[in-house]
């Protein structure tokens, strides 16, 4: 397989893809979960369809697909399994560095069409400006929490900030201190195995670290000040796509949800009734609100992403108002999606606590991405100030 094979994949057989892994990713579910990362093989597999590729340009064989393609793709994923399809969002949206990188460094990691890239954008590293051999880098020191999808990539990123000579941070021109995107390859990233948790289990989250460690300043991307490539996926908000991503899981677990929910109810009798759960009044209210919860959540996120790609694709840039739309629009179908769970996982009764049930992984994996600070309360107070006229910095918007 080539670059260029990857690239000439069309929307519908990335859709089809997904649909493909469905079955055995549910099947495998378990697996993955005591795994606590993604097993290689589907890995691979995935990398093999393309899916990784989603938000690398084009002309480094990339799909550099519409936004509401990702949202299809790691939603359908989801509804199998959450921690498959977190890993699915994460190695695409990191993809997007190479929209920022010089041509030859973007070639060099992601010519091959296998590549898998993970990263994590909080700058908890701290980087000092040298110069060594004769090549202008970074002095890179940092341990990074939620290094999803890191197990099974090539190249691993991690946000630093950058320190003067005064050991004080640099600022940005958008008043913010100056963070880049350290690229590192990953034989030279220590993982701790700490990702010990309650949901999301096969997302492989651990922490991740380097010490002392040359980067070159080509390996390392500003996501706020540097400019991308002029296309229109681009003029998106790298937080904007990665919150995309998270209402993208959700929105899959909420549907599956729904689904396993309806398959149970027509043959579970609650105890102390006579009638199937399907025959049940409160079965019938809860399944039509958590429909209603998770396609109005769907529909307000994807009308956010057409209205924002129409003006990229129209104008080359985004309003405020539309970044303000994104980051709304998907903290709502997080919270909506949530919700949906909540009650299909309550409906179920018993049934749903056992190891053997969907919903109880549903359950977990979902209320730990609400935890994600793309999606957290700040992000109302954030697009509530802007839709009150209120000043605001809105540089990580």
């Amino acid at each position: 397989m080539t670059a260029t094979d990857t690239a000439r994949k069309t929307s519908a057989e990335l859709l089809a893809a997904a649909e493909g892994f469905a079955p055995e990713i549910a099947a495998r579910a378990a697996e993955i979960e005591a795994n606590r990362f993604l097993p290689q093989d589907i890995a691979r597999r995935f990398a093999e369809a393309g899916l990784y590729r989603l938000c690398v340009p084009a002309e480094y064989g990339g799909l550099e697909s519409h936004p509401g393609e990702l949202v299809k793709v790691v939603e359908r994923i989801a509804q199998a399994d959450g921690s498959a399809a977190w890993c699915v969002f994460i190695g695409a949206t990191s993809g997007l560095v190479a929209a920022f990188l010089e041509p030859r460094e973007a070639s060099r990691i992601f010519g091959d069409p296998l590549t898998i890239t993970a990263g994590v954008f909080a700058p908890r590293g701290k980087a000092v400006r040298v110069r060594e051999g004769g090549v202008e880098g970074y002095r890179v020191t940092g341990r990074w929490q939620w290094g999803s999808g890191s197990r099974n990539a090539q190249w691993i990123s991690g946000g630093c900030m950058i320190l003067g000579d005064d050991g004080k941070p640099e600022m940005a021109a958008e008043g913010i201190p100056q963070n880049r995107m350290m690229i590192f390859e990953a034989g030279q990233v220590h993982l701790h195995d700490t990702w010990d948790v309650s949901g999301l289990c096969g997302t492989g989250s651990t922490d991740f670290e380097v010490k002392d460690l040359f980067v070159p300043a080509t390996r390392a991307v500003s996501l706020v000040s540097d400019k991308p490539l002029p296309r229109p996926l681009y003029c998106f908000p790298t937080f904007g796509l990665l919150g995309i991503g998270i209402a993208a899981v959700s929105l899959g677990l909420a549907r599956g949800a729904i689904d396993t929910l309806v398959d149970l109810a027509g043959g579970k009798t609650p105890q102390g009734s006579s009638k199937p759960l399907a025959l049940r009044a409160k079965a019938h209210l809860d399944v039509s609100e958590a429909e209603a919860l998770t396609r109005s959540g769907r529909a307000y996120l994807m009308e956010a992403i057409e209205a924002a790609w129409e003006a990229a694709s129209k104008n080359g840039e985004i309003t405020v108002a539309h970044r303000r739309d994104l980051r709304l629009s998907t903290t709502h179908a997080v919270r909506s999606a949530t919700k949906a769970v909540d009650l299909m996982y309550t409906l179920a009764g018993g049934s749903s606590v056992y190891r053997n049930s969907a919903l109880q992984r549903q359950f977990r994996d979902v209320h730990v991405a609400t935890q994600h600070m793309m999606v957290s309360d700040a992000t109302y107070e954030l697009t509530g100030r802007l839709l009150l006229g209120v000043p605001t910095n809105t540089a990580m918007l």
